[in-house]
């Protein structure tokens, strides 16, 4: 595959790595450790900050939403990004660390995902996530602009649903 050099001086790249992410968290000389929340649906925000809460406390640096997780009747993206901020200062309280959730931001619209990004910061949370195919590339981009002129981390997943 060979890419043309004019091309590539074009893509910007994503607007943070691994390190960035290690002194975020204050995180360094070993694995960092996490996991999504699973049952994916059907928890109450609530439970749902109650298990990240739990994880979080628990050891792992960060919980993570899976992809499906965005705005149910039984966990509304707002309810859940409240619960889950709470979950991590507590946390942090509890042990002596700083600890990160990846919140899930896709939203139906370009506008509606950028106000949840703000929320998100607004909150403290420093990680969010967004699904790059659902959202399409043109999201992307704004978000990633963003998140870089907000010190937020951005998690890009794929999933497509």
């Amino acid at each position: 595959l060979r890419i043309p050099p004019a091309y590539i001086k074009t893509f910007e790249g994503p607007p943070h790595g691994i390190q960035v992410e290690r002194d975020k968290l204050n995180k360094y000389g070993r694995a960092l450790l996490g996991c999504t929340i699973k049952p994916k649906l059907g928890l109450s925000a609530k439970n749902y900050g109650r298990a990240c809460y739990e994880c979080l406390r628990g050891g792992l640096d960060f919980t993570k939403d899976d992809e499906n997780v965005n705005s149910q009747p039984f966990m509304r993206w707002r309810d859940r990004f409240a619960f889950v901020a709470e979950a991590l200062y507590k946390s942090q309280a509890e042990t002596g660390e700083i600890k990160g959730h990846y919140l899930n931001v896709t939203a139906p619209t370009s506008e509606t995902m950028m106000y949840r990004a703000q929320v998100a910061r607004d909150f403290g949370v420093p990680i969010i996530m967004h699904d790059y195919l659902t959202g399409g590339y043109t999201a992307n981009t704004s978000l990633s602009h963003y998140c870089r002129d907000n010190g937020l981390l951005l998690h890009i997943h794929r999933a497509m649903h």
